[in-house]
């Protein structure tokens, strides 16, 4: 049952959310929605009678890219202490936060996780093993998806650590295409999932993959993003003017721009 995959999830939440007390450092909530994934779509599987082959492809396909995702953000948070986003979360709550943070961050977390995850959730109990023509569609998309999240996410990493580019924008790769080609690349992964999932009868889900979607545009991927970062990046304004902020285009020719 779904219910108990989101109850085995809030576990894991709160295990993740008892370490974060003892470090000190919520950002740890990062790296664990991206194993969330796998760990989701694992209890899924579990619980499953016969979850057939397309259960297994998508158990598959969800946990390398929440793999993925995992070791990225715990790579990238490796040593340099508690996200900006949770340290001011910290200091509006104040003494509260320890608790507080489980309800706002770590369950929350959990619960979107398990919404966002209800196509892989249904489609792996449900079980299947018919070829569908559209999964010549959505295969292809994952497979994109997955390539444009994983090239966009390693062009910002290599940019970021040269010391030279501190402050500056990347407007080169994947990134002169759209402000936010790793959120696009999650987009077409979570539609592709969405589309596999259809025919094991999982297309009632539908909203999990809009909910993705809105998340990613104007919660916590491209709004929350943009928030601070023109004071971090004076560059940024002109970036925002010639570049998509998502879906990705060529980039516009302003007047008396070099570019």
């Amino acid at each position: 049952m779904t219910f108990s995959t989101l109850i085995g999830l809030l576990i894991l939440a709160t295990f993740v959310w008892l370490v974060s007390l003892v470090r000190r450092d919520a950002s740890l909530a990062d790296p664990a929605w991206g194993f969330g994934f796998p760990a989701m779509a694992g209890l899924a599987w579990s619980g499953s009678p016969d979850p057939g082959s397309r259960g297994q492809l998508l158990l598959l396909l969800t946990s390398l890219w929440g793999c993925r995702l995992g070791i990225y953000l715990l790579w990238r948070n490796l040593g340099h202490g508690e996200d900006r986003r949770y340290r001011v979360m910290r200091e509006h709550h104040g003494p509260a936060f320890w608790w507080r943070s489980w309800f706002t961050v770590f369950a929350l977390q959990a619960v979107l996780l398990w919404w966002v995850g209800l196509p892989v959730q249904v489609a792996i109990q449900q079980g299947g093993d018919l070829f569908r023509p559209s999964d010549l569609l959505f295969l292809p998309l994952w497979c994109f998806g997955l390539f444009w999240e994983s090239v966009s996410d390693w062009q910002l990493a290599r940019f970021q650590a040269d010391p030279a580019n501190a402050g500056r924008v990347l407007d080169r790769g994947l990134w002169q295409y759209s402000r936010h080609p790793n959120y696009f690349g999650d987009f077409c992964v979570w539609w592709a999932l969405y589309g596999l999932a259809g025919p094991a009868g999982a297309w009632w889900t539908l909203l999990s993959p809009i909910s993705m979607t809105l998340l990613l545009l104007f919660v916590s991927g491209v709004r929350l993003t943009e928030s601070t970062i023109q004071s971090r990046r004076p560059e940024y304004a002109e970036y925002q003017r010639r570049t998509n902020a998502f879906f990705p285009g060529p980039p516009r020719r302003l007047s008396g721009s070099v570019h």
